[in-house]
Parts: structure tokens; sequence; C-alpha cells
């Protein structure tokens, strides 16, 4: 069990991690491709000086949450990827979910997102900042749902500027302005903070699928949308009110995931044993220069990390999205991948085709709010990690990667 603790969540990362960051920032993509300390998200992934595999027995079950989240649509007949999990040794809590999700879940997961989500005006993004948002009355082919800003109907939509912006369309939005997402707790990006109101309900089908393969709640989210030459600078996470994991769920492009803790006088950490569960404590402003513990990831569509423990405060960034890197099976999204037949609801998102091809969709789920059970027992989502261990993304949003 990780323990909760107060950091500024308007702090600056050590100088020694911003310059590591930049580092990586500035090398090519080939850079990448040929460093051995890179850990490459492969379905072939295998444990060696960076990694060592875990036992997760949750995963046990995933051919049935994979179901329940396609409607019963992934039979025996669909590939269900072999289920591994991986800690990096460097950074103990810091796992990694190589090739988790099948490619139809993977395309269902942004039909939810991306479609019926994004339509759905209790969920904010960059663009309600400086734009009123228009959203279109429900359709029958949206089952009762507000109307997809893919849909052609919609590319007609005013997006109007509450200042002095220029006026947008839709299909602009889509293309250039849209960054990111929430769903469920609102944060609120100014402040760093959730609202005190009670947040909208996160999306009851996405929920169960996040906690049906990872050791936490899903009751925040966002979604961010990059483009290959965006970045995420380095930062941490530390507005929840627990210190449960964050998971972060990658679509499309692949991105260059970075992660790091500065050990030292100024940021110490120490692990008692707590009957089953392991606790640690994190102490100090991390502003000294202590010994840096680092992971260079290259996240693939369809791979997860989770964050947790040791993990769970460490500073991150994404410094890279790679060009030409989209899955071929994705590339046509919103578009069929097959050229549809004029006329069929397929045919609706045509004008989108290859939207994809240049983005990358990521989900990073948070849990708010401590769990009486698992915060103060010992017991419950946290443990599953712990001993799953003994066995064994320029945007300008926070999240995991």
């Amino acid at each position: 069990m990780s323990e909760r603790i107060d950091l500024d969540a308007h702090g600056k990362a050590p100088d020694a991690i911003k310059a590591w960051y930049k580092r990586w920032q500035r090398k090519q993509s080939s850079a990448f491709n040929a460093s051995p300390s890179v850990i490459g998200c492969a379905s072939n992934l295998e444990e060696d000086h960076l990694v060592r595999a875990v036992i997760e027995p949750r995963l046990s079950d995933i051919g049935k949450v994979f179901g329940d989240f396609m409607d019963g649509h992934l039979g025996a007949g669909d590939h269900v990827p072999t289920q591994r999990v991986f800690e990096v040794k460097s950074l103990p809590g810091l796992f990694i979910y190589p090739n988790i999700l099948p490619e139809p879940l993977q395309l269902r997961l942004l039909d939810k997102l991306l479609h019926r989500d994004l339509s759905d005006p209790q969920h904010q993004t960059n663009v309600h900042l400086h734009y009123d948002v228009p959203y279109g009355a429900p359709r029958p082919h949206t089952q009762g749902k507000y109307i997809s800003f893919f849909d052609p109907v919609a590319r007609t939509f005013p997006v109007k500027p509450k200042t002095s912006h220029t006026a947008l369309n839709v299909p602009k939005m889509l293309d250039k302005k849209l960054r990111w997402m929430t769903l469920g707790g609102q944060y609120d990006w100014t402040a760093k903070a959730y609202p005190a109101s009670p947040p909208p309900p996160f999306p009851e089908d996405v929920k169960n699928l996040v906690e049906g393969i990872f050791p936490m709640k899903a009751e925040a989210a966002i979604v961010n949308i990059y483009s290959p030459g965006d970045k995420l600078s380095v930062h941490r996470d530390v507005s929840e009110a627990c210190a449960q994991p964050l998971v972060s769920i990658s679509l499309g492009c692949e991105a260059i995931f970075l992660v790091a803790l500065e050990d030292g006088p100024a940021y110490s950490t120490s692990t008692a044993d707590a009957g089953s569960a392991v606790t640690t404590s994190i102490k100090g402003d991390n502003s000294g220069h202590g010994k840096l513990r680092t992971a260079v990831i290259r996240l693939r569509s369809g791979d997860a990390v989770l964050m947790s423990g040791e993990a769970r405060y460490a500073w991150h960034g994404v410094p890279r999205v790679v060009a030409n890197t989209c899955p071929d099976f994705m590339r046509s999204w919103p578009a069929a991948a097959a050229r549809a037949s004029v006329g069929t609801v397929e045919e609706r998102y045509e004008g989108y085709r290859g939207w994809m091809a240049v983005k990358r969709v990521n989900l990073n789920v948070r849990q708010m709010f401590a769990d009486v059970a698992v915060e103060g027992e010992g017991s419950g989502a946290d443990d599953d990690v712990s001993a799953a261990g003994k066995g064994g993304e320029a945007t300008s949003t926070e999240n995991i990667a």
C-alpha cells in the first residue's frame, strides 16, 4: 500500500531531471530504436536487465472483461494477446502491460471516447476554455446520444470564441485545437485541483474495463490527443486524495515515455513491511542533486503503464510522439478499414478517413478518493500490485503519458 503524501501540484522538476528529459527530447528518432536503455513494449518483451516479469492474478479472467466491453462480440475467434506484466527494476511500482488490448477493443474504445464521450456536454475539453462548443441534437443513428463531432452534420457547427480568439469550425477544432477531454472528476488546470462539487458519472463501460484489468477505481480520467511534434513536459500527478495507482492506455501513434525519481538527501524513501502490504514514505521537496533512477519506455498502441508504490509520485513526461507509427488497423479511423458503401452508417465518417494516422490518444485514469479498506487496512487494490511484484505525452496537460 502506498502512503498518501502532500506535494506541491505547482512544483517544478529538479534540474537534473529536467536536463535528462531535454537530452532525450533532442535525440533523433533513430536513437530511440538503437538505444539499449529504451524499453520497447513489443509483444515479445522478455525479462532483461531493465524489467522483470510479474504475476497478475486478476488477468486470469481478462477474456470476460474484454467480452463485456465488446457486448459479447469478442468471441473465441478474436485474438486476445498473451497477458504478461513487467515491473521496471529501477522504479519499483512502475508496471508495463504490453499489448494488453486486442485490436477490435482498441477501435471500440476509440469509438466510445471520441464519438460518444467527446460529444457529451458533461465532459469538458481544452476548447471549452476559450470557445462556446456547440452540441447537435441526438439523432436516430446515435441511439439517443448527442451527435458525434465527426458526423458530417457537425461540420457546419460554429465554434464561437468567448474572447478575442479566432472563430473555428468543427474540422479545424478536431484537427488542430482539441488537446484533451476530462471524464468523471473535472480537473481544474489553473488551480491544479479537482472541484469540490460532485463530478459527472464516469462512463460505466470504460470504468468496468479499467477496473477489470487494473488494481484501482476509475473515478477521473484525462483523454489526451497528440500529434507528432507534440510533447508533454515533465511533471508529477499529486492532486488526488489518495495514493492509489494511475494507469495510462495508449492508442494510435507510438510515444516515448520518460519516468524518473531523484534519490538523495532532498528526496529519500523508506520502506516498511506492514503485514502483507509495503508502505513507501517519500520525504523532502525533491530539489536536491541526488542520484537519478530512470526509465525510458516506447509505448505502442494497446500498451498500458501503471504507476504505483514508489513510482506513484515519480516525475514523468513525453518528449516525442513518433510519426508514421499508427498501426495499420487503426490508420483509417473514424472511417472503416475498408471504404464503406454510400448510405451506410460507416460511410458517415469517410470525410475524416485517416484522422488517427497522425494522432496518439492517451487515456489516463486516476482514483480520486481513498477507499477506507484499501488505505486504512492494507488490503484491496494496491495489494494486488505489491503481490504481483513479489511474484515475479506541445500539450500542457498533466497526465501519466
